[in-house]
C-alpha cells in the first residue's frame, strides 16, 4: 500500500473521531439551551460518522494503523497510536450505524424535553469516546478512551438530575466501575513492568518464553475493567440501576455499545490470557448468565427486565470468549501468535447480533414507554399489540431473536457458544442452555403481559403509536434481528473475523441445535402456562412467595455492599480521618509549625543588637565549623 494511500485512510480515522468531538464541544458552548440547533447538529454528526466508518471499513485494506510520539520519560515511551484491523472493523459497523439509529429515535423520544440540547451533547460525546476506544491500539490509549466512556455514561445516566434516583444511579455507575477500572489500570502497569511496554502487538511478540504467573496475574487484572464496564459478578449491580437515563440511552450505552466494551477489551487482551485466566473468565461468565437470568424473572420494570437480560447475554459472550480461546488451546494453537480465535469470533458475532436485536427491544420498549406516557410496569399495560401495531412486530421480532428462535439472528449467534461449551466443557454446555431456557421463560412472560390481554391502566387505555421517526429505526433493526446471524450476507469486510465462528457438523450439530430448539419451546410453553396472555399479576410472587422472595433478593448482592460501607469502609474511614488529624495534620502539621516557631523564638532572644556578641558568635560559629570538618 502506498504512503500517500496509509495517510489517506489515517486521515479517515481521525476524522472519524474529530467530528463527534466537535459536535459535542459546539452544542457545550453554543447550542446547549437550543435544542432544535443541538439535536440537528448531533444527528448530522452521526450520520457523517456513519458515511466515514462505512469508508474506514470498505475501502480500506489490511489494517490502518497510527503511532504518533506523545510522551517520553527515560526508557518509558508514550504514542497515540490507533488501528483499523477486522476487529475494529466490525466493532466500527456496530458503534456507528446502531448508534446513527439510535440518535433518529431520540429525535422523536426527546422532542418535548427542555434538556435535549445537553442530552444529544452528551451522546456525541459518547460517540467520540466509544470510537476512540474501538481504534485505540495500545492499553494506555484504551484506559483513556475507556474512562472518557465512563464519564459519558455518568452524564447520561444521571441526564435527569432533578430525580435523586438517577443521581443515585448515576454515582452507583461511577463508582462501581471504579472498582474494576483500579484492577486494569494495575495490569497496564503491571504488564509495562513486565514487558516493557503497553503496545498490545509487542506484547503478544514477547509472550513466548516468559513465566505464565505473571501473565495470568495481567490477564485476570485487564480482566478487572472488563468485569466492571460489561456488569458481570460481583461489579453488575449497577447496571441495572443505569435504566434511570433516558430509554435512548439504555438502547445506545447500555445495550449495543458501552456495556459491549469489556467484551471488546476481552478480544484485543486474547494474547496475554492463559489457562488458568481463561478459567476465571469462563466461571465468572457461566455465573453472569445465570445469575442475571433468574433476576429478570421477578422485575416489573420493563426496562429492568432488559438490563439483567443485557447482563445475562454480556455473560454468554464472556464464556464464549473463554470457550473458544480454550478450544483454540486445545487444538495447539498459540493464543499470542493467533490473529484471530473462535473465541474472539464467537464473542464478536453474538455481540454484534446482540447489539441488533437489543437495541431494537429497548427503543421498543421505549416507544411502548412513550405511547403509555411514561409507566413502565409491565403490569399496568396489557392489550398493546392492537394500539401499538408497529412496535408490536418490531418488538416481536427482536423478542424471539432474544429467545434463540431457529433461523432468528440470536439463534446462530448463542449456538455457536453452545458448540463450543459441547466441544470444550460438557456440564457448562448444559448450564448455558438452562441459561437459554430461562431468557425464554422472562422474556415470553414480558411479551404476553405487555402485549395482550385487557389494558390494566388508564395509561395503557390511551396508548398510542409512536411517530415514524421513532419507528423507523425499529423496522430497520427489526430486519437486522431476524437475518444479521447469517454471516454469508455480510459484506466482505465484515467477514474476515466472522469466518472463525464455529459451525457444527455431524452429531453434534445434531445434539447442539435440538438442546436449543428444547430448550427454547421449554421457556416458551412454560411461561405460557404460568402467566397467561396478559396476565394481571405475577403469579409465581402469588404462589410460590419463597421462590419469588428468594430471586428478588438478587443474592442480596446490593445489601451486602451496603452492610460493607457502612461497618467496613465507613469505620476504616474514622479510624484514618483520627490518625490524619493526629499524625499528619496534628504531628507533622502542626507539630512542624510548633517546632519551626520555637526555634524562630531562641533565635530572636539571640538579636541583642550587641555588635561584640555577633562578633563572638560568629567566631564560635567558625570554630565549630572548623572542629565538623577537621576535628581537633
Amino acid at each position: 500500500m502506498s504512503t500517500s494511500l496509509i495517510e489517506n485512510h489515517v486521515a479517515w480515522v481521525l476524522a472519524l473521531l474529530v467530528v463527534p468531538l466537535a459536535a459535542a464541544l459546539v452544542i457545550a458552548f453554543f447550542f446547549r439551551r437550543q435544542g432544535g440547533f443541538s439535536t440537528f447538529i448531533s444527528v448530522a454528526a452521526a450520520v457523517l460518522i456513519a458515511a466515514i466508518a462505512g469508508h474506514v471499513i470498505f475501502r480500506t485494506s489490511g489494517d490502518v494503523t497510527l503511532h504518533v510520539p506523545w510522551l517520553e520519560l527515560g526508557a518509558f515511551k508514550l504514542s497515540l497510536g490507533f488501528l483499523v484491523n477486522d476487529l475494529a472493523k466490525l466493532m466500527l459497523a456496530v458503534v456507528a450505524f446502531v448508534g446513527l439509529l439510535i440518535h433518529i429515535f431520540s429525535v422523536g423520544y426527546m422532542h418535548e424535553d427542555g434538556h435535549r440540547g445537553r442530552f444529544f451533547g452528551s451522546m456525541s460525546f459518547f460517540m467520540f469516546s466509544m470510537l476512540g476506544l474501538t481504534v485505540a491500539d495500545d492499553l494506555v490509549m484504551l484506559f483513556i478512551f475507556w474512562e472518557l466512556v465512563g464519564v459519558s455514561s455518568y452524564l447520561l445516566i444521571g441526564f435527569y438530575f432533578d430525580r435523586p434516583s438517577a443521581v443515585a444511579a448515576a454515582n452507583k455507575a461511577f463508582i462501581v466501575n471504579r472498582i474494576g477500572d483500579f484492577g486494569f489500570v494495575v495490569g497496564i502497569t503491571w504488564a509495562y513492568w513486565h514487558f516493557g511496554t503497553v503496545d498490545l502487538a509487542e506484547i503478544s511478540a514477547r509472550l513466548g518464553g516468559l513465566e505464565v504467573a505473571p501473565v495470568t496475574g495481567i490477564a485476570l487484572l485487564l480482566f478487572c475493567g472488563a468485569v466492571g464496564k460489561s456488569g458481570q459478578v460481583p461489579l453488575h449491580v449497577w447496571l441495572p440501576d443505569a435504566m434511570e437515563g433516558p430509554t435512548p440511552v439504555s438502547a445506545l450505552i447500555h445495550a449495543a455499545t458501552m456495556v459491549a466494551a469489556g467484551i471488546y477489551l476481552l478480544c484485543r487482551i486474547s494474547a496475554v490470557m492463559t489457562g488458568d485466566a481463561l478459567n476465571v473468565v469462563l466461571a465468572v461468565g457461566v455465573t453472569t448468565a445465570l445469575f442475571a437470568g433468574f433476576c429478570a424473572i421477578t422485575q416489573k420494570d420493563i426496562k429492568k427486565i432488559l438490563a439483567y437480560s443485557t447482563v445475562s447475554q454480556l455473560g454468554y459472550m464472556v464464556a464464549g470468549f473463554a470457550l473458544g480461546s480454550k478450544y483454540a488451546m486445545q487444538h495447539g494453537e498459540s493464543l499470542a501468535h493467533t490473529a484471530v480465535t473462535a473465541g474472539v469470533a464467537a464473542a464478536m458475532f453474538h455481540l454484534t447480533t446482540h447489539a441488533f436485536f437489543k437495541a431494537l427491544l429497548f427503543l421498543g420498549a421505549g416507544s411502548v414507554i412513550h405511547g403509555c406516557h411514561h409507566e413502565q410496569n409491565i403490569f399496568r399495560m396489557g392489550g398493546l399489540a392492537g394500539r401499538m401495531p408497529l412496535t408490536f412486530a418490531c418488538f416481536t421480532m427482536g423478542y424471539l431473536a432474544l429467545i434463540g428462535t431457529p433461523f432468528f439472528s440470536g439463534f446462530f449467534s448463542k449456538d455457536a457458544i453452545l458448540l463450543l461449551a459441547h466441544e470444550v466443557n460438557g456440564p457448562v454446555f448444559w448450564l448455558l442452555a438452562f441459561g437459554a431456557l430461562v431468557t425464554a421463560l422472562y422474556m415470553t412472560r414480558l411479551w404476553l403481559i405487555v402485549f395482550f390481554g385487557r389494558t390494566k391502566s388508564d395509561h395503557a387505555e390511551v396508548a398510542h403509536e409512536s411517530p415514524s421517526v421513532m419507528t423507523l429505526p425499529l423496522v430497520v433493526l427489526a430486519l437486522l434481528a431476524v437475518f444479521g446471524g447469517v454471516t454469508h450476507w455480510y459484506p466482505e469486510a465484515l467477514r474476515g473475523l466472522l469466518a472463525f465462528v464455529p459451525h457444527a457438523e455431524g452429531s453434534a450439530h445434531t445434539l447442539v441445535v435440538g438442546v436449543s430448539v428444547a430448550v427454547f419451546l421449554i421457556g416458551v410453553l412454560t411461561a405460557y402456562f404460568f402467566y397467561k396472555p396478559g396476565a394481571a399479576e405475577d403469579h409465581l410472587e402469588k404462589n410460590m412467595r419463597p421462590v419469588y422472595r428468594f430471586l428478588a433478593g438478587r443474592l442480596w448482592f446490593d445489601e451486602a455492599y451496603n452492610w460493607y460501607v457502612a461497618n467496613v469502609q465507613d469505620r476504616v474511614a474514622q479510624v484514618l480521618s483520627f490518625a490524619e488529624h493526629l499524625i499528619i495534620s496534628g504531628l507533622f502539621v502542626r507539630g512542624s509549625a510548633a517546632a519551626a516557631g520555637l526555634i524562630g523564638l531562641f533565635a530572636r532572644g539571640t538579636h541583642s543588637g550587641n555588635i561584640h556578641g555577633y562578633v563572638y558568635w560568629f567566631f564560635a560559629g567558625l570554630a565549630a565549623l572548623w572542629l565538623m570538618a577537621f576535628g581537633f
